[in-house]
């Protein structure tokens, strides 16, 4: 069997060294062994398991429901949102995991949103499930889209009431909005709490 270090397997299968530290700690992809003097060792299975090259080596694919929302102070909603979800996939008879994240939806650094993307990339993936489209990310969800396509992997939207082009706008602005006031202090917060609050009575409205 041919090992390779962490350098050398990286180069192997397309992705940077920290990026297989973070699978190590995750537990996404563990190196086959580790050396006396610390360093990761790969297999060259391992290589082909990552680049799915092997036809005989299958990874049991798991079905994700992920549950987002975007402030702490909702984490009541998120318990409501997880419920549904898992009842939703219980009903479907689905063996499944949940993934949770407490962050707005233009932020493409929460924990759980990226732990998603790798266990996509890695092919552990089926299927994802969301209550809402804009649970998963409020922007850029074509492009999420297209990455699971590329990997074989379907997302499954819950509750897909259309909403009207206003609807869609009003919440877009809310969000980001809100985002920018968390960056801001002093007089330009206010100011930016204004503006959110009528963007709020508009949507009301």
């Amino acid at each position: 069997m041919k090992y390779y270090s962490i350098g050398n397997f990286a180069k192997k299968i397309g992705k940077s060294v920290s990026t297989l530290r973070v699978w190590d700690e995750k537990n996404i992809l563990k190196p086959h062994h580790i050396t006396q003097s610390g360093h990761r060792m790969y297999s060259e299975d391992q290589v082909f398991q990552v680049l799915n090259l092997n036809p005989m080596v299958k990874k049991e694919k798991k079905i994700i429901g992920y549950c987002r929302v975007s402030t702490s102070k909702q984490k009541d909603d998120l318990e409501r949102q997880k419920e549904t979800v898992k009842q939703y996939m219980i009903a479907k008879g689905y063996s499944f995991e949940l993934i949770t994240d407490i962050g707005s939806g233009i932020n493409y650094k929460n924990k759980g949103l990226n732990q998603l993307i790798d266990m996509i990339l890695i092919g552990e993936v089926e299927k994802v499930v969301v209550l809402y489209k804009d649970r998963l990310v409020r922007f850029g969800f074509e492009l999420i889209e297209s990455i699971c396509k590329k990997h074989n992997v379907k997302i499954e939207i819950i509750d897909q009431t259309p909403k009207t082009s206003d609807q869609e706008l009003v919440e877009d602005l809310v969000q980001i909005v809100t985002v920018f006031n968390c960056r801001l202090q002093g007089k330009r917060a206010n100011k930016t709490k204004k503006i959110l609050k009528e963007v709020k009575e508009l949507e009301d409205s």
